[in-house]
């Protein structure tokens, strides 16, 4: 016999029946999202190690640089507050641990860094935006990197500090190009090296680019004493060596962090939160189509039909999640290995590794509500007519979020999965457990699941850092296992998710279809 082609999906076939669609493509890494008018603003500090992060952060704010301080790998998230304050936000806790924001004050003992400290203060510019500070770019690694587009993203702004006798990296340059591609503003500044503000006198070459940075020696332009001012020509050669690589980022502005200037930057950050903020006002009506109303369903709906087309779209969803994750895990593991060996070996392992579940964590999200978003708007699309209004898929989303509690199986959609210093996977409940996972908090999320959270608990910082452990061998071994363990949690957890949102959204429509009208 001879083979034919493979029919289509969703064409009808010889007795009239159309196979139901498999599942949409999915986010395959995590990058720069986009972000919702409801987000809250904030400027993403970043920049490498001796760039004086800290330094300018407490400029800005009138602050001692010690009060900024944070345990190594942290973010510092900077809010405003009528009242200082200062919190620890650690995966394995439900509540945060507090203590007093002065720089003398002891932060409280933990078996692990925090995932972010949060610093509440009274001033006036943390009225307009959060300011958030993260960990060098140069100990972030492919995971870190991730993490750092996604906070990015959703902030709205980033400003990459840089000192005058430092030079882009390769990674830092393809992180400001993946920057560069999405709506987002970018500001720079430059501050003083060991030396001061005087650049080297041989040149400093951006770092794997091809293009060399001029030094303060060379010609240019002549300042009022008819000398060149070391400051204007640092920035001028910082800004040729990042436009040789990212030319896309010729609009971005820069500005030297000298004290006399630092109101100049503040301005202009309180000048793109005024613009951002009308900006995402308007993204979003307040009251979108169909929200209110009678919504009619469709004539020649089939009860049992739609029900088999969402069935089908669920298992197709979830198990093309659970490949994603596992071939992400691999792809984990082999970095892990290669960073025990030749890296940052067996006591740098617990922070990579739980920088890498972050990230981890913010992929299967992404891919979970994308996924569920894809499923919900092609089934009540079939059952109310396309396009789908938004004010209608948000009644439809609210319903099945509403349904998922009279399911057994949704009691525990909003857990945070630990990994021990066994390699085992243990599991901790609640909204306040996920919110500790968080670097960079957002909004109340819209989307129907929960976000899935992954983490290293403090028993594996206890583990790896004793010298007694430094057996590169053994933390292979225990990686391997503990990956694996996470593999499996994560497919189970896959698997329940899809399992109530098809039950929930079944139940939505084929009481819609029964009734003629939505009733949600």
């Amino acid at each position: 016999m001879k083979p034919g082609p493979l029919p289509s999906v969703d064409v009808p076939g010889p007795d009239g029946r159309a196979d139901p669609p498999r599942c949409a493509p999915l986010p395959t890494r995590v990058g720069v999202t986009e972000p919702g008018p409801d987000e809250p603003m904030a400027v993403v500090v970043a920049g490498p190690a001796g760039a004086g992060r800290r330094e300018l952060i407490a400029g800005l704010l009138g602050l001692e640089a010690g009060t900024l301080a944070v345990p190594a790998g942290s973010h510092l998230l900077v809010n405003h507050a009528k009242v200082a304050t200062r919190a620890a936000y650690v995966p394995g806790y439900r509540q945060p641990h507090a203590y007093g924001a002065d720089p003398l004050a002891a932060g409280p003992a933990l078996a692990r860094p925090p995932r972010r400290v949060e610093l509440s203060l009274p001033d006036p510019l943390l009225r307009h935006f959060s300011i958030l500070d993260t960990p060098d770019t140069g100990t972030l690694g492919v995971a870190g990197g991730r993490v750092l587009l996604d906070a990015v993203g959703r902030a709205g702004a980033l400003l990459f500090t840089i000192s005058v006798d430092q030079a882009f990296s390769a990674a830092e340059l393809h992180l400001l190009a993946e920057v560069a591609q999405a709506r987002v503003t970018v500001f720079f500044a430059v501050t003083p090296g060991v030396t001061g503000w005087a650049a080297p006198a041989d040149g400093a070459a951006a770092e794997d680019t091809g293009a060399s940075v001029p030094s303060v020696d060379q010609p240019g332009p002549p300042g009022p004493a008819g000398r060149l001012d070391p400051v204007a020509v640092s920035i001028a050669a910082h800004r040729a060596s990042l436009l040789a690589a990212v030319p896309a980022l010729a609009s971005a502005r820069w500005f030297p962090a000298r004290r006399a200037e630092l109101p100049n930057l503040r301005r202009a950050l309180v000048g793109w939160a005024a613009d951002e903020g009308l900006r995402r006002a308007s993204a979003r009506p307040p009251e979108p189509p169909g929200a209110h109303g009678r919504v009619p369903v469709t004539a020649g709906v089939e009860p049992a039909e739609l029900t088999d087309r969402i069935d089908r779209q669920a298992r197709s969803c979830a198990q093309r999640i659970r490949q994603h994750l596992a071939l992400e895990l691999a792809n984990i593991h082999l970095r892990v290995v290669q960073e025990i060996v030749f890296g940052v070996g067996c006591a740098g392992l617990p922070q990579l590794l739980d920088r890498e579940l972050e990230a981890l964590s913010l992929l299967a999200t992404a891919q979970c509500d994308e996924a569920v978003r894809n499923i919900v708007e092609d089934a009540a699309g079939r059952v109310f007519g396309t396009p789908l209004a938004e004010g209608v898929r948000r009644r439809i989303d609210h319903a099945v979020r509403w349904g998922l509690a009279d399911h057994p199986d949704s009691r525990e959609l909003d857990r945070v999965l630990l990994v021990t210093s066994t390699a085992g996977v243990a599991g901790l409940t609640g909204a306040g457990a996920l919110d500790a996972l968080a670097g960079l908090p957002g909004a109340e999320r819209d989307e129907v699941l929960p976000p899935i959270g992954v983490a290293l608990n403090g028993g594996c910082w206890q583990h790896w850092r004793s010298p007694g452990n430094d057996d590169p061998s053994a933390a292979r071994s225990w990686a391997q296992r503990a990956l694996r363990e996470v593999e499996l949690e994560l497919s189970r957890e896959v698997s329940r998710r899809f399992e109530v949102i098809r039950l929930s959204l079944s139940a939505v429509l084929t009481d819609a279809v029964d009734h003629g009208i939505l009733l949600a």
